[in-house]
């Protein structure tokens, strides 16, 4: 008789508690959708401000000159992203900005090491000058 009691008992738990624990992950997965929703992408406005400092100082090491095709291609995708903040889709803006500020800085390593090549160059002109001059004094 007890375990029919008991048998009875379960009967009537085991309904209460799979509708408890399907009424709990109806709530999280309703929490986690309106905090999706809340936790929509913000204005990236500071990646926005490194990658413009990122092009401008790619053009002062000498982008233009030495790095044509990477600057260009930093300066469209700057401007890319500032179409992309103006329309409000900050996703594609953070990403048009990071591919700026990549493209930015290789352009001007590229710069840096064109310029690093022809001073080298120089310098090694310049010692085979004195390198004539003392051969032809030492004669």
């Amino acid at each position: 008789m007890f375990n029919l009691m008991d048998e009875k008992m379960m009967k009537n738990t085991y309904p209460l508690k799979s509708n408890q624990t399907m009424r709990r992950i109806g709530t999280a997965a309703a929490a986690i959708v309106l905090l999706a929703g809340c936790a929509s992408t913000e204005a990236p406005t500071e990646q926005m401000a490194v990658s413009r400092a990122a092009v401008s100082n790619a053009m002062g090491a000498g982008g233009n000159e030495f790095a044509p095709v990477q600057i260009k291609s930093a300066m469209d995708k700057m401007d890319a992203a500032e179409k992309a903040m103006a329309a409000e889709d900050y996703e594609l803006a953070l990403r048009m900005a990071e591919q700026a500020e990549v493209d930015a800085r290789l352009a001007a390593e590229k710069a840096r090491s064109t310029k690093a090549q022809q001073a080298a160059a120089a310098l090694q002109e310049d010692i085979r000058v004195l390198r004539q001059e003392l051969d032809r004094q030492s004669k």
